[in-house]
């Protein structure tokens, strides 16, 4: 123990000068009092430490703090949102945003398009069909060749514009606008949820850039030049999404040792993949073949019976084939023209197609995932099960169910996968 004895005490009723010369003269005596220590012992003094007022907070909360863990703190984290990022992703989101009201406004305008023409040379053909049966029944002079002048005037203009009609087919035109903006609005979720959920970096970045270029290219909206062919030679599902190979995964890292996949899950997404392959997508690619033939088919004949009709109606009056031909030749390219564009035939084409290549998707994500040696690299198992069963109109039993059919019956199993198409 140490005791402190001070002598010369200043009394406080002085005054301030006198005080402070007092204190200038006053003296402390002081004398530390300390135990004896023995032979060959040592004193022992607590370690002094010194923390800021931070790290005493943290102290008094009851958090550790040490040299390491503060250096950790401040490096920064892999996980960590990049500002710029996240403002192209912004943009990207405006630009994605533009591109489904504008897909959506050219989709309504060319399904006008449809509706118009159709009625139109519809309009056109049976207003021709009646001059040519009336110009049959006139005694001929002036009013005949009138008559027989505008007849075939009026096929002629409407073969010209059943040309350009079944060429570039308005249907499918505003069916291709409808699924691009559907896809582009699924696109503008999917980005905003990373920016909610997420940690953004470039490669998100880049991963949305190439996917909002897939879908320029898979749906064009010019008609000149990058308009897409109408009536191709072989029928396939479209494409309108980026490679899904390389592409980050959108699950939850390794929040288990296999980030909710096993290999009971595998061989079920395996089996799910045959399903949609065997049955789904040949299916759809089957009908598409055939509404594509059908189109083909009312396609060439709208023309060309319109063309005979023309040539029917040049020669009425001088028998009675010219008159049968003009007439009936029109009568019957108007209920073509109703039945492939008022039935919208492209547009059931490009609904086949599209159909398809939404199989194609899931197919390629679903394989993509599988490929993945990593499971931390995949997206969550338990996840993408979910994914894909709300994708394909079902419950997680019933997605299981299927798995365990085909897996079991094999080729024999007639059930398709999608409950929803």
């Amino acid at each position: 123990m140490a005791s402190i004895r001070a002598s010369n005490v200043v009394p406080s009723s002085f005054p301030s000068s006198s005080s402070r010369c007092r204190r200038q003269t006053m003296t402390v005596r002081a004398t530390i009092n300390m135990p004896r220590l023995r032979n060959g012992s040592s004193l022992s003094l607590p370690k002094l430490t010194t923390i800021g007022l931070a790290e005493e907070l943290q102290l008094r909360n009851g958090y550790k703090n040490t040299t390491t863990t503060q250096f950790e703190k401040l490096s920064p984290s892999p996980k960590a949102s990049d500002p710029m990022a996240i403002e192209k992703l912004y943009a990207i989101m405006e630009a994605v945003a533009d591109r489904v009201e504008m897909h959506k406004n050219i989709g309504e305008q060319r399904n006008n398009w449809n509706n118009l023409l159709l009625t139109s040379i519809n309009s056109i053909t049976l207003t021709a069909s009646l001059m040519a049966g009336v110009a049959a029944m006139g005694a001929g002079g002036a009013p005949l060749v009138a008559l027989k002048l505008s007849s075939t005037l009026l096929y002629l203009a409407a073969t010209g514009m059943l040309l350009v009609m079944n060429k570039i087919q308005p249907s499918q035109l505003a069916e291709e606008q409808r699924n691009a903006a559907r896809w582009f609005k699924q696109l503008y979720e999917e980005i905003r949820t990373t920016v909610s959920i997420g940690a953004p970096n470039s490669k998100d970045v880049i991963e949305a850039t190439a996917k909002v270029l897939a879908l320029d290219r898979a749906y064009p909206l010019p008609l000149m030049g990058v308009m897409l062919k109408k009536f191709p030679k072989t029928v396939e599902p479209a494409v309108w999404w980026a490679p899904l190979r390389n592409r980050k995964a959108k699950g939850s890292g390794g929040r288990n040792n296999g980030n909710g996949w096993n290999g009971e899950r595998e061989g079920e997404m395996r089996e799910i993949v045959t399903v949609l392959n065997r049955k789904d997508k040949e299916d759809y690619l089957r009908l598409g073949k055939k509404a594509l033939k059908l189109n083909k088919a009312l396609a060439i004949s709208g023309p060309l019976l319109t063309a005979l009709a023309a040539f029917g109606s040049a020669f009425a009056g001088r028998g009675p084939w010219p008159v049968v031909l003009g007439v009936v030749a029109g009568a019957l390219s108007t209920v073509v023209n109703a039945i492939e564009h008022g039935a919208q035939v492209g547009m059931v084409f490009e609904m086949y197609r599209s159909n398809a290549g939404f199989f194609e998707l899931m197919q390629e994500s679903i394989e993509s995932n599988l490929e993945e040696r990593e499971g931390e690299r995949r997206e969550n198992g338990e996840l993408f099960e979910m994914k894909v069963a709300l994708q394909l109109g079902r419950s997680l039993s019933e997605l299981r169910d299927l798995a365990t059919s085909s897996a079991m019956k094999g080729e024999a199993n007639h059930e398709f996968a999608s409950k929803l198409f």
